[in-house]
């Protein structure tokens, strides 16, 4: 064991953390100051923790808001990318990583810990993720994983450690699902879902309506943007935090945003979730289809490959880098262009755009009408194609000449 006096850990207050607690002070013979960060996971997920974590033996615990930075800082900025990981993953659990762990280092400053832990397991991303980004701010702090040092392997050895300790937990022996939640989504992994042929249960969904049981009545909102951020919602002038919870509140009762996917972990093994993210998906629709709206072929064809790479750089947990700030700053030049409003229509888990309008726009009926028109002379397009075909045309009279 490393020889450090003060550790930062991050606290969710489940059973690994608690446990985690105990342990640092066992076998580092350290001081534990306990850090949660609040993201917009719930309230009833913050009741109590202060007092748990004292509890489990931490000497202080400080609970930090993080909502309104989580979704500016972080959120925002990666919706002008279009990142969407493997085709379907809005990367939820991948966005709050960097602002947990960076405000986890801000308190170690604070505190002048000299380490930082996490209850990430080895198998996972999140190690990578919260590891990453220490690396990046605070490399002179010591980093700990419990999980890769200590020989307790099932729910079981940790509630049988806490029970020798007399220290109290809500957790049993039989949780069926890992769960991660925050204000853009709630993740489902574990129990049935490790079998990809066992379709999920009703039980697996705790943030969306069915689909089936969803109104019968569509419902429409309507999304406002200014260079490429959100600013109204059925005109309602929101700060990014309150839009998305809004967005998530009329979405999820229509049961939009629900994906079951097999994915590429980071660490090699692919891995089965059920992901809930109802606002997000309308938020990512309305700018994508406002985008359609603004930027012409070439400009998007470009803004789709910097969302393709964004999407694993975030993955992966590679936000503080060169590469992220770079690929940011590109889709921000895009996003200057993207100001207007967007209809969604909600309907039996189903968001689709019905309506859009732009400033910028660069639509033209003029141009696009199969009616009459004066702007537009077909006979030029035969030219354009003969021109544009031409490299085909060359090679092909070049076989036909060694024929």
């Amino acid at each position: 064991m490393q020889n450090v006096k003060k550790i930062v850990l991050a606290y969710s207050g489940g059973l690994d953390t608690s446990a985690i607690i105990p342990w640092l002070k066992e076998n580092y013979g350290c001081e534990v100051v306990a850090f949660a960060a609040d993201v917009g996971q719930g309230d009833e997920e913050l009741e109590g923790l202060h007092e748990k974590a004292i509890a489990s033996g931490a000497s202080e615990c400080h609970i930090v808001d993080l909502k309104e930075e989580f979704v500016s800082e972080y959120i925002f900025p990666t919706i002008t990318t279009g990142a969407v990981y493997e085709g379907e993953y809005l990367l939820g659990t991948s966005m709050a990583r960097p602002v947990i762990a960076k405000a986890q280092v801000e308190i170690a400053r604070k505190v002048g810990a000299d380490a930082l832990c996490h209850g990430c397991t080895g198998k996972g991303n999140d190690q990578v993720r919260f590891e990453s980004t220490f690396a990046a701010l605070a490399p002179d702090l010591t980093v700990i994983a419990p999980w890769r040092e200590w020989d307790m392997v099932s729910r079981e050895d940790l509630l049988a450690y806490l029970a020798e300790r007399n220290i109290p937990t809500t957790a049993s022996a039989t949780k069926i699902y890992s769960r991660d939640a925050n204000a853009w989504h709630i993740s489902h992994e574990g129990g049935e879902l490790e079998d990809p042929w066992q379709e999920p249960t009703k039980q697996v969904w705790t943030m969306t309506v069915d689909p089936e049981d969803a109104p019968d009545t569509p419902e429409r909102v309507t999304l406002s943007f200014d260079e490429g951020k959100l600013t109204h919602v059925d005109g309602e002038a929101l700060s990014p935090y309150q839009a998305l919870v809004k967005l998530n509140t009329v979405a999820a009762a229509h049961g939009v945003g629900r994906i079951d996917i097999v994915e590429n972990r980071l660490v090699g093994m692919k891995s089965r979730g059920c992901y809930e993210t109802p606002g997000g998906t309308v938020l990512l629709k309305a700018y994508k289809a406002l985008e359609t709206m603004v930027l012409d072929k070439a400009a998007l064809k470009y803004r789709e490959q910097i969302g393709l790479e964004f999407s694993h750089v975030m993955y992966d947990g590679r936000w503080f880098t060169a590469l992220n700030d770079a690929l940011l700053a590109g889709a921000a030049s895009f996003a200057k262009k993207v100001k207007g409003d967007i209809v969604v229509k909600l309907y039996k888990g189903q968001a689709t755009v019905t309506q859009r309008r732009s400033p910028n726009s660069l639509y033209s009926e003029d141009f696009a009408t199969f009616g009459a028109d004066d702007v537009y002379d077909q006979k030029h397009a035969e030219g354009f194609i003969r021109l544009f075909s031409l490299s085909s045309r060359i090679e092909a009279l070049k076989k036909q000449g060694e024929q």
